[in-house]
């Protein structure tokens, strides 16, 4: 007995199998039919839309009595002998068609009522409303522009697998209607960006992805070969160090939005390729930027949203208010009780971490261990807006130390719940001091720290030459698009993220 009901759901595996063969059959049957009488959808190549679902809804007054036409896939038909109904889902919605045959002809009629759940048409008829109140589309004409071919999920479970949700995104966006809304407020969001950093007289250039030295941050690239030039070459990690060649060449304000490469793995908060923007601007400093940040993200949330207080999760998100600033040992010590000003050295630093479990590497200094200290037992609390300041000199090759506290340097990072959103710095701009800094990182990577950045002697060069006063920031435009779409990961927020592949 418990043999037969083990393979009893392999048997219902199998005739599943069996009807979707089937259906897949009739639809392809359904194609040569069309093709043989001279109506292959596929040799159409246009149709005039005139109006969109939403449009046609929220503008009825002005709409009813119109002809229209609109094009998009049927999601729902019901045929129901001379007359039939049909819902089309377009761009911007979905909206029904009554369809009758002494409407469009029986011919056409006939050739309707074939036609599937998930096949793409135009059609053109009156705007008017049903008994019911339902805004509709009196058909005069109905278009089979593509036949579909294969079998949408069912329309009341919708398309729930998340899997495979990411690997075939376009199943997606017809099957879910608040998918295509992330992706809609995403190109929304980096528009808003564009309009307020325009309007701050900041210009929009493009620096290189193919690069020989990777550098501007703490990441393993990937690395490919240049046939043409027979040299390995690297995709960047960051846009940082061309951008401030700019600054040095007399571009004042100047930022770019781009994917970035970073060899590292995969979770709710990563990708290996994203989308990063980083701005610089001369004659400030990192207090600057934090005031650019701050009105930046009042504006987009506003533009996008029509507020400033964003759910998110659980939380309220209040963008309105005045972002809290604090220090990166002023927040350990509010978390933890413990002052790093007081801690003398790196091995009293470190005898303090063996205590709290805090796990470092032997390369680790005094200030690698404070930064330890932040992201174990602070990150999470700060979920509403905080600009985290003056991190350690040891984790910061490319920023200005503090004039009154060498060990520390002018930098922040605004957390937002729990992430970080952004990194900003007054950029180092002593060549000399640099130099020492690319010293150090190749002493750590010598010690096996793939992440640790190369000497960029042109970048030195540039610097030699004379780069002003600058303020640098780099967002993360994806974690952005999370916070306003309330996005739980990553994934959510890219119409394509990584997948391992299925050959695997």
């Amino acid at each position: 007995m418990a043999n037969q009901q083990n393979n009893q759901p392999q048997g219902n595996d199998v005739k599943q199998e069996q009807d979707i063969n089937q259906l897949l059959k009739i639809k392809r049957e359904k194609l040569s039919a069309l093709q043989e009488a001279g109506k292959d959808p596929f040799k159409i190549t246009k149709y005039d839309v005139t109006a969109h679902s939403r449009d046609i809804k929220e503008n009825y007054g002005q709409m009813e009595g119109k002809t229209v036409s609109i094009a998009g896939r049927i999601m729902q038909k019901r045929v129901m002998g001379k007359a039939s109904f049909c819902n089309i889902q377009d761009l911007k919605g979905n909206i029904q068609s009554y369809v009758a045959r002494d409407s469009i002809g029986e011919e056409s009629y006939g050739d309707f009522k074939k036609y599937d759940v998930g096949d793409i048409v135009g059609i053109t008829g009156e705007v008017f409303k049903t008994k019911t109140g339902e805004i509709s589309i009196h058909a005069s004409s109905v278009t089979l522009l593509t036949k579909s071919l294969q079998i949408l999920p069912e329309k009341y479970h919708g398309l729930t697998n998340t899997d495979i949700r990411y690997r075939q995104r376009y199943t997606d966006l017809i099957m879910n209607e608040e998918v295509k809304e992330t992706f809609v407020k995403r190109s929304k969001i980096i528009s808003a960006i564009r309009r307020y950093l325009d309007d701050q007289g900041f210009m929009e250039v493009e620096t290189p992805m193919l690069v020989s030295n990777a550098g501007g941050a703490a990441a393993r690239p990937f690395e490919t070969h240049f046939n043409a030039l027979d040299e390995d070459v690297k995709l960047r990690i960051s846009l940082e160090l061309y951008l401030k060649r700019l600054i040095v060449g007399g571009m004042e304000r100047v930022y770019e939005i781009g994917r970035v490469f970073r060899n590292e793995g995969l979770d709710t908060r990563h990708n290996p390729e994203f989308t990063l923007m980083e701005l610089y601007q001369a004659y400030t400093d990192y207090n600057g930027m934090m005031d650019l940040t701050e009105n930046m993200f009042r504006y987009v949330a506003q533009e996008v949203c029509g507020t400033t207080t964003i759910p998110y999760g659980e939380h309220m998100i209040d963008l309105g208010k005045p972002f809290e600033r604090i220090t990166m040992v002023d927040a350990v010590k509010k978390y933890t009780g413990i002052d790093f000003e007081q801690i003398l050295d790196t091995d009293a630093a470190k005898k303090l971490a063996d205590e709290k479990e805090v796990h470092y590497e032997a390369r680790h200094t005094k200030g690698d261990i404070l930064n330890l200290f932040f992201e174990e037992f602070v990150e999470e609390h700060l979920v509403q807006p905080v600009f985290v300041m003056d991190h350690p000199v040891e984790i910061s090759p490319l920023t200005k130390r503090k004039p009154d506290k060498p060990d520390y340097v002018e930098r922040f990072e605004l957390f937002i719940t729990g992430r970080e959103m952004c990194n900003a710095y007054s950029e180092l701009n002593d060549p000399i001091d640099q130099r020492e800094r690319f010293k150090a990182q190749e002493e750590l990577l010598a010690q096996g720290d793939e992440e640790a950045n190369h000497t960029d002697e042109d970048f030195l060069n540039a610097l030699e030459i004379g780069m002003p006063p600058t303020g640098g920031i780099g967002y993360g435009i994806d974690r952005l698009v999370m916070l306003l779409t309330d996005s739980p990961a990553i994934r959510d927020v890219l119409l394509f993220p990584t997948m391992k592949s299925l050959d695997k």
